[in-house]
């Protein structure tokens, strides 16, 4: 320890060593002496370590016995400066998520407290540091970074903060011994003491003391006998292009010669950073734990975390933690659990809005949705146009770009997002956008971001009937799976628990295809689909989920055209094959098809994350959904081009669209948009 340690905190310090510290001699005689009282200690303790496995089965597969060697695991964490007030409070989460690990103790690297100030404003920052690291479980060491020595405002005292900081922190540097390593901290802001001017840009300023490299001499002789050697300083200065002209080639020379030492970290940069193997030492860089991020990006190395070091005796393993991914599986109760999932569970409602489309592709909407809390807990909620990329929206404009709001238990929120696009003729690149809403729950101990929850706006139209586009009476509608399909605004077609009829002209190309054709299900609502080539219908009833298979024989042959219907008329479902009754099932009265808000589709069922489940891929020629039971009785004779009536709800004739809109032939104006991909990707074929 350094001359302004007390007598008694160096005799700790001598205490900390490995008791076979010293000449090979005196390591022989001390293992002369704890010889018999190891192989004691061996002997009471072996029934508790077996060499295998134990187990009375004899005839599994052996199992290697974990490794006895001894492992201990110490954390680092990074700067805490320059980011917002409430950057303390991820200082809080990683002391918090760090008593969950329970490493023997903790590091820093420095930067401690803002500073850059004088002695009343310090002294604040500093409690406020000290009493949030004062709920670790564990010891925890401090390194000095600038910002916790640099003085403004004013003629610095000597040093600077120095002075304020060995009073309330500890030593400027310093070393320690635990279990099989030591613990080596050095000061990179010594600057010029004689004008008393810190920096870490002049490379004057960047050097070491003479008096610091002799201290560092004496600790690495007297660590000798460790396997492991950590040292920490602040600024990392192997990092030539940062601080040019500084002397770390004369530090590391030293760290080489002394032959232990494993790995040097630092902080300062605010990223991540790995300078790999130097002659046997590995050089890590922290970013921050609290800290100024210009984004928080963990992939980029932009993130706030600690490291956990793993040391054996052999070497050691480097961990990034990001703050924020370490649970406490104690508070996974039954009633937390119920309240984020009440959280993540509530649909956006839409209140008022459409995009009105015109026939040159010009759109514009003011689109409104309420969003409710059911939750015990705040959330927020922000409401944007999601991917901004071809495919997917790249045409549109949002104003606002993010609307948002923090909604306490039990309230509302409504947010406003007003849309619009350039008339363009439907070119290639148009789609219709999807809204992303993104939810966070602000627990009580921690804050949970669910994956967002996609919805598309619903879509209007505005050309009459007569001007549908492009008419080409021989083509029908290729889906090609992979979740392209059609879609329709979440309250076009509603049918509730009202007899329907759900039917289509298809052509599969696989005897085993599968996919849903029409799909609204999620908590409610059916699914009309191939299961391995056969129709099947699946109903959400309020008793639970019901599932209608066609007979065993009743396969679609690959490549031919087949008319199947799917009928409910609430007390028995049925299924058609080229007007050939090949599956019925009864319905109690008491049940009904559960209503729910999930958009009609297409093609595949669409998930709340955008994706799509159980998607199609076959050629559609006619689609129709009526609302009655239109077929009974064993057969009948199935039409080539469907007709609407008073009971059609749907008819997408799928020879009739303009740029990515079918047109719906039904008097009800439901059109349908291609979604998924760009137009290109959904083709048009031949019956």
């Amino acid at each position: 320890m350094s001359s302004r340690t007390s007598g008694t905190d160096s005799a700790r310090a001598v205490l900390r060593r490995p008791l076979l510290h010293g000449s090979p001699l005196h390591r022989l005689l001390a293992a002369a002496l704890l010889l018999p009282a190891m192989l004691l200690f061996l002997a009471a303790c072996g029934s508790l370590a077996p060499a295998r496995l134990d187990t009375d089965r004899s005839d599994a597969r052996v199992l290697a016995p974990p490794e006895q060697d001894p492992v201990f695991h110490f954390a680092v964490f990074g700067d805490r400066t320059g980011g917002p007030a409430e950057g303390i409070e991820v200082l809080r989460q990683a002391v918090a998520e760090t008593n969950l690990l329970a490493p023997d103790l903790v590091m820093t690297v420095g930067d401690l407290v803002q500073g850059y100030n004088q002695r009343p404003q310090w002294l604040a920052q500093m409690e406020e540091y000290r009493a949030v690291m004062s709920g670790l479980a564990m010891p925890w060491y401090p390194v000095a970074g600038n910002h916790d020595i640099y003085w403004q405002g004013g003629e610095a005292p000597p040093g600077h903060h120095e002075a304020n900081y060995e009073r309330h922190f500890g030593p400027l540097w310093y070393w320690f011994g635990h279990k099989n390593a030591a613990f080596v901290v050095l000061y990179s802001d010594e600057g010029d003491p004689s004008a008393n001017r810190k920096g870490f840009e002049d490379p004057a300023l960047t050097q070491m003391s003479a008096r610091q490299l002799a201290w560092l001499e004496t600790a690495l002789e007297s660590s000798a006998g460790y396997d492991h050697v950590f040292v920490f300083l602040h600024h990392p200065r192997w990092i030539d292009d940062r601080y040019p002209g500084n002397d770390w080639d004369r530090v590391h020379a030293r760290l080489v010669a002394a032959g232990n030492v494993s790995a040097v970290f630092a902080g300062h940069i605010h990223r991540q950073r790995y300078d790999g193997i130097r002659d046997g030492i590995g050089y890590y860089t922290l970013a921050t734990v609290g800290g100024r991020l210009p984004m928080d990006v963990p992939g980029t190395g932009w993130l706030h975390h600690s490291l956990l070091v793993s040391v054996r005796e052999e070497g050691f393993q480097v961990a990034t933690v990001p703050v924020g991914s370490v649970l406490d599986p104690r508070e996974m109760t039954p009633a937390h659990l119920e309240d984020l999932d009440r959280a993540r569970s509530s649909d956006a409602i839409r209140l008022s809005g459409e995009l009105l489309l015109k026939a040159d592709g010009q759109a514009a909407a003011e689109l409104r949705y309420r969003f409710e809390n059911t939750a015990k807990r705040p959330q927020q909620v922000t409401l944007s146009i999601a991917e901004q990329e071809a495919g997917n929206g790249a045409d549109w404009y949002s104003r606002p770009a993010r609307a948002g709001a923090e909604i306490a238990p039990g309230a509302t929120a409504e947010l406003a997002l007003t849309l619009s696009r350039d008339a363009d003729g439907f070119r290639e690149s148009f789609s219709i956008p999807r809204l992303a809403v993104a939810r966070r729950y602000l627990g009580d101990k921690k804050n949970v971001g669910f994956p967002e929850t996609l919805i598309f706006p619903p879509l209007k139209p505005t050309w009459g009937p007569g001007s549908e586009g492009e008419i080409a009476p021989d083509r029908a509608l290729r889906l090609p799976g992979q979740g392209a399909g059609l879609y329709f605004s979440p309250d076009a077609v509603v049918l509730g628990s009202r007899p329907f009829t759900l039917e289509t002209r298809i052509r599969v190309e696989s005897t085993d295809a599968n996919g849903i054709i029409f799909g609204d299900y999620k908590r409610g609502g059916y699914a009309f689909m191939l299961a391995s080539g056969r129709p099947q219908l699946v109903l959400g009833l309020t008793g639970g989920l019901a599932t209608l298979p066609a007979e065993e024989d009743a396969r679609l042959e690959p490549g031919r055209w087949h008319h199947v219907a799917a009928v409910f008329d609430r007390a028995e479902a049925r299924l058609y094959l080229d007007g050939r009754l090949v599956g019925k099932g009864d319905v109690a009265p008491e049940l009904q098809v559960k209503p729910n808000r999930h958009p009609l589709y297409i093609g595949g069922n669409l998930l709340s994350e955008g994706g799509v489940e159980f998607s199609l891929a076959a050629d559609l020629d006619e689609l129709r959904i009526s609302t009655s039971a239109r077929y009974g009785g064993e057969s009948f004779k199935p039409a080539l081009r469907f007709a609407a009536d008073g009971d059609t709800a749907l008819l997408l004739h799928s020879d009739r669209r303009r740029g990515p809109i079918l047109q719906d032939s039904s008097p009800n104006g439901r059109h349908a948009a291609v979604v998924g991909g760009t137009v290109e990707d959904v083709l048009l074929v031949t019956p």
